[in-house]
């Protein structure tokens, strides 16, 4: 029933010559889902017009005439299952696949080989991929995986995120490849991923703990007379723009959070805050 109905609904399909002589691969394909048969009967008619070398808009005009009764696509078991084989990152765009290599892909920049990455690039960029789906994975990875190992990571994938939003098909790909290679060559370091994890839970574990009076906003007098703001040290009114003082409340007094990690520019910041910080956090 879902396939006559295709056939006999759909404004596209309708008006094409279509003869199913075997429908089990098809049916089989679709698992009952309308769209997934949808998908796959659209797949394989596509591939059959392309095989024919036939152009969709000619073939649209001929409808009804003895020319169109010529080229008519029939559908077979076999046909079907190789149509799908053929173009599997197509027909599995929203399927299991589809996130089978976006994974590889991520893994890959995060395991630095710009090989493996361009490849499965590639993989979905030849499946019909949406560039910004790909585009806006490569900007999480950029915090969640270079982070401060690599700050200029995050401002490239933005950029790539906002170039592929402009430059159209096929450019956009090479915006996409640059950026995947830089990613996965940049250091590696989930130190800024890892610190807001732990922030938050100790939120969740903690809840609701008061601002120390020393740093809260005072706007009015009543709020200064009751202490806001008093005592708090502007930290560009001493010596490098630094004052050393107390900022989270009192019950997590010198609680880390953000741990650098082993690479060139996180080595930096932990010797400046050994510096800044030698009496109250453990850096």
């Amino acid at each position: 029933q879902l396939l006559n109905r295709a056939l006999q609904k759909d404004t596209y399909l309708k008006t094409l010559n279509i003869r199913v002589k075997e429908n089990e691969a098809i049916l089989r394909y679709s698992g009952g889902d309308a769209r997934k048969l949808y998908n796959v009967l659209e797949l394989v008619v596509n591939a059959e017009l392309a095989d024919k070398k036939l152009d969709i808009e000619n073939v649209l005009q001929e409808a009804g005439t003895q020319k169109h009764k010529k080229t008519a696509i029939v559908l077979t078991d076999e046909k079907v299952i190789e149509k799908v084989q053929e173009n599997i990152a197509l027909y599995d765009k929203q399927g299991e696949q589809h996130y089978d290599i976006i994974s590889a892909f991520i893994k890959s920049i995060r395991g630095s080989d710009p090989n493996a990455a361009v490849y499965w690039l590639a993989r979905m960029v030849e499946g019909g991929e949406d560039v910004k789906f790909i585009a806006r994975r490569m900007v999480i990875l950029a915090a969640e995986d270079i982070g401060l190992a690599n700050p200029n990571a995050l401002l490239l994938a933005q950029a790539c995120f906002d170039a592929v939003n402009v430059i159209g098909w096929p450019e956009s790909r090479i915006i996409l490849s640059e950026t995947a290679i830089y990613l996965a060559t940049s250091p590696k370091s989930n130190a800024a991923y890892q610190a807001i994890n732990k922030a938050q839970g100790i939120v969740n574990e903690t809840g609701d703990l008061s601002v120390p009076l020393h740093i809260r906003n005072a706007p009015t007098k009543l709020m200064k007379d009751l202490g806001y703001g008093k005592d708090y040290k502007y930290a560009h009114d001493y010596d490098g723009n630094f004052v050393k003082d107390d900022f989270l409340p009192d019950e997590l007094k010198n609680r880390i959070f953000y741990d650098p990690q082993k690479n060139p520019r996180e080595e930096e910041i932990r010797q400046r805050l050994q510096k800044l910080w030698r009496d109250k956090y453990k850096y």
